[in-house]
């Protein structure tokens, strides 16, 4: 008797280069998952892809040409089972009435629109698959404002209407949106970027309690999509134990 063999399961993770798309990369492959890993940044993307055996893909979801190329690559090189829009960031923590207005155009056109980019050209593979998933990575910021954070968190709100305006969308498609929000997550990058490199700045974040780390991300990601197809995770808000809101954290010291 011949039966159909299983497809492989295949993802796209962008923002693979460091923090928690890395180690989305890394769990997923561990997982047994096909993996094309995607972010502006060519040598780190090779070594990752040495490490692991992912496939490489150096693009940059703010730019419409190099999206065009990711999808076109995909669809030409085995098709898509998820998609995880991971790329993203912060810039500053200005309050409003100083906020650098170029700051705020930049996390909007990499939180929201590179998610909208890349989401737009892969959905039709996912669709195809049969059972596809589309994963955004916002945070809990997408759910809560802070003092200073506005064009952060109006980015990330934008980013999670996106996901639950899509959830709605696609009803009834075999193609889940799932969210994961994290809260804080010590990574070499995230609050190092969003202070200009000043590392006693971004080092005073994570000063005096446990914050979540890049793998414990990515095994809430990987967890969600290990689900059975019928199941969907709307949201996962995963937080450090000592982090009850984005603006009280227990710590040990001052």
């Amino acid at each position: 008797m011949v039966t159909d063999t299983p497809r492989p399961r295949r993802a796209v993770v962008t923002g693979a280069s460091s923090g928690i798309g890395a180690a989305t990369v890394r769990r997923l492959r561990a997982d047994g998952w096909q993996v094309v890993a995607t972010a502006r940044r060519a040598d780190r993307l090779q070594e990752l892809a040495r490490e692991t055996g992912a496939e490489a893909f150096p693009a940059d979801v703010t730019d419409a040409a190099d999206v065009a190329r990711l999808v076109e690559h995909v669809a030409s090189s085995g098709g898509l089972t998820a998609v995880v829009n991971n790329a993203g960031g912060a810039l500053g923590l200005d309050p409003v009435a100083s906020a650098d207005v170029e700051q705020w155009r930049r996390m909007y056109e990499v939180n929201v629109l590179g998610t909208l980019r890349v989401t737009q050209g892969l959905l039709p593979l996912l669709r195809e698959s049969g059972a596809g998933d589309v994963v955004v990575v916002t945070s809990t910021a997408a759910h809560g404002p802070y003092e200073g954070g506005a064009g952060y968190t109006g980015a990330k709100h934008a980013e999670r209407m996106l996901s639950t305006t899509l959830r709605w969308e696609l009803a009834g498609a075999p193609v889940r949106v799932i969210e994961i929000a994290p809260g804080a997550v010590a990574t070499e990058e995230f609050s190092l970027v969003r202070f200009g490199g000043d590392a006693q700045r971004a080092a005073a974040v994570y000063a005096g309690y446990q914050p979540l780390v890049a793998e414990d991300v990515a095994e809430a990601i990987a967890s969600t999509l290990s689900r059975p197809p019928h199941v969907n995770v709307d949201l996962l808000m995963v937080r450090p134990r000592a982090q009850v809101s984005n603006t009280k954290i227990a710590r040990t010291q001052p």
